[in-house]
């Protein structure tokens, strides 16, 4: 894992009220406050209990996250959420490209490459989503679709732009099907991923640069993938609307 430091990122998606996303960020303090083990720790709410959860998370060692935003930095939007608000409300990092945003909401790679640009103007962290559907893996297209993803969606970047970025992989069909990917056949893309990196941006960023797995992470089976030499954390989904067991996930090496 070179010496990138590991993050363990919760995905919320659309759960939890404003007093339910409190009540499980305070626990999850409580759990995970003793992190000196060199695990980096991110929840991203729903836009609604951003700034109430981030008055728990502020003072701990949990970094506050969002699930999405627009490029622009203010105007006439409607429903859109800017990277200044984010960090208005106390966000670190923004979670772009998801599949979910991909598929339901018809985000394009064109338009990631924007909220990345919006998202590091503002000094906010950018978790990039990569992933194939399974009619893509089966018709053996998984390399071919993820190298399209992040070269259109890192397009005009220079490697000063991406210091902080993080690349999350997620195969779209182990998301939320309790499928998952093997240890090898992620550390297979994760690899695949890094090189892409070296090619277009150097060995320095390829090294740096945090790349997580997420589908279907769980206490049993994140040590496993844990251990692979490119996998450098997880995006968790499902599992990480629970303290209890989001916690497990984030001591995987205890």
């Amino acid at each position: 894992m070179e010496n990138r430091r590991p993050l363990i990122a919760g995905n919320w998606k659309m759960f939890k009220t404003c007093s339910e996303a409190v009540e499980v960020a305070e626990q999850l303090v409580k759990l995970v406050n003793d992190m000196t083990d060199g695990v980096d720790v991110m929840i991203a709410p729903p836009f609604t209990a951003l700034a109430p959860v981030s008055d728990i998370v502020r003072k701990s060692c949990v970094s506050l996250g969002a699930q999405n935003l627009f490029w622009e930095n203010e105007g006439a939007y409607t429903g859109e959420i800017s990277s200044a608000m984010l960090v208005s409300a106390g966000c670190r990092y923004v979670i772009i490209g998801h599949s979910e945003r991909r598929q339901y909401f018809g985000e394009t790679d064109e338009a990631v490459n924007k909220k990345i640009m919006a998202a590091i103007k503002n000094d906010l962290i950018p978790i990039l989503c990569v992933g194939e559907s399974e009619k893509e893996r089966e018709s053996k297209d998984t390399f071919s679709v993820l190298d399209k993803q992040v070269k259109n969606g890192l397009k005009d970047f220079v490697l000063d732009d991406l210091k902080t970025l993080v690349i999350a992989y997620e195969p779209v069909w182990a998301i939320g099907t309790g499928k998952t990917a093997t240890s090898d056949q992620a550390q297979e893309i994760h690899l695949f991923l890094r090189s892409m990196l070296e090619k277009s941006f150097g060995n320095m960023l390829s090294k740096s640069t945090r790349i997580l797995y997420g589908g279907s992470v769980k206490p049993d089976n994140v040590s496993e993938l844990m251990a692979m030499p490119d996998i450098d954390g997880a995006l968790v989904g499902g599992a990480s609307l629970d303290p209890e067991t989001f916690s497990k996930i984030v001591h995987f090496n205890k």
